[in-house]
């Protein structure tokens, strides 16, 4: 399998932070192709990487971006809010909708008590049995099962137990909420300047007019089980990738300390590197043809844009 001729490989750790923690908490993981070297920055607000992305696209517009955010919420949820389409989902939330989701307590409307995290409780529906409605497909399939893992023991056992979270939650660990609903009028701006969005659109590396490609990621299912808070751990890790992994060996130091140093910038370094290693499948990722998927999307994992669950639409 080739790589389409891919010349940048972007892995960015996101952050729904709404004020100026955005330029500590985003992290870009860049690979390029042209010095085969990987790169770490930092110090970006929203705004300044949307900008800084675009100009890497008009300089190598065969180039993948990975986003760690949910670039959807589940289809029951779309369809309440009569959108037909997920692009038609982002601009609902780009005129405003998702800042009122996202208020701890709103004055002009009730607040939508589906979205929780402190200091709200998680909603009654969405326990026990009804926890899979708070979910998108993508999500329920990236709770790691040995069957996802089967013939691959050693990753099962690094992997075990992890479980995304809902895209309803926007408050305490692990929440990815804010973060996902501040990222879709960005993606809605990316679309329009260009890129191509998966599983919503087919990769487009090829021809006279190539187009960027923007694929959402989980960075857990990257990196594997591993205390990324902890700084030991981190360091553990990393040189022992150093030691086990010809990929790291020409990681600089200063990109090691900055991995080292940072959860965020840990998480784009290795995502980037996963996304490097698996390179090759990114120029074949077709727009999928299921209903629910083509509104909720789909997390990208090495191996995913080949299963025949998919139902890839063939010729886009």
């Amino acid at each position: 399998m080739t790589d389409g001729g891919l010349q940048r490989v972007v892995a960015v750790d996101w952050s729904g932070d709404k004020g100026p923690g955005q330029r500590k908490k985003i992290w870009a993981g860049v690979w390029t192709a042209s010095t085969a070297k990987v790169t770490l920055e930092s110090g970006r607000t929203r705004e300044e990487l949307f900008a800084w992305l675009v100009e890497r696209a008009r300089e190598t517009p065969r180039m993948v971006v990975g986003l760690d955010c949910c670039f959807s919420f589940p289809a029951w949820f779309l369809a309440e809010h009569g959108c037909a389409t997920v692009f038609d989902f982002w601009r609902h939330v780009a005129d405003g909708q998702g800042e009122r989701w996202l208020a701890r307590e709103c004055e002009e409307v009730a607040r939508d008590e589906r979205f929780w995290g402190k200091p709200h409780k998680r909603p009654e529906q969405f326990c026990g049995v009804g926890l899979h409605r708070s979910m998108r497909s993508t999500d329920m399939e990236n709770k790691i099962t040995p069957k996802m893992l089967e013939g691959d023991p050693e990753r099962a056992a690094k992997v075990k137990g992890i479980t995304p979270k809902s895209p309803f939650q926007i408050g305490g660990s692990g929440s990815v909420g804010t973060g996902s609903l501040r990222a879709m009028p960005f993606l809605l701006r990316l679309r329009e300047a260009g890129f191509r969005v998966w599983p919503f659109e087919s990769a487009s590396f090829d021809g006279k007019k190539p187009q960027s490609l923007v694929v959402e990621m989980y960075t857990r299912l990257l990196t594997g089980a591993v205390k990324k808070s902890n700084p030991v751990a981190r360091r553990e890790y990393l040189l022992a990738k150093k030691k086990s992994d010809a990929a790291y060996v020409g990681l600089s130091r200063g990109v090691m300390a900055k991995a080292m140093g940072s959860e965020d910038a840990f998480d784009a370094l290795v995502c980037c590197m996963e996304m490097v290693r698996w390179r090759g499948e990114f120029a074949g990722l077709r727009a999928t043809r299921d209903e629910v998927l083509r509104l909720e999307g789909i997390t990208w994992r090495p191996g995913v844009g080949g299963s025949s669950t998919l139902k890839e639409e063939d010729g886009q």
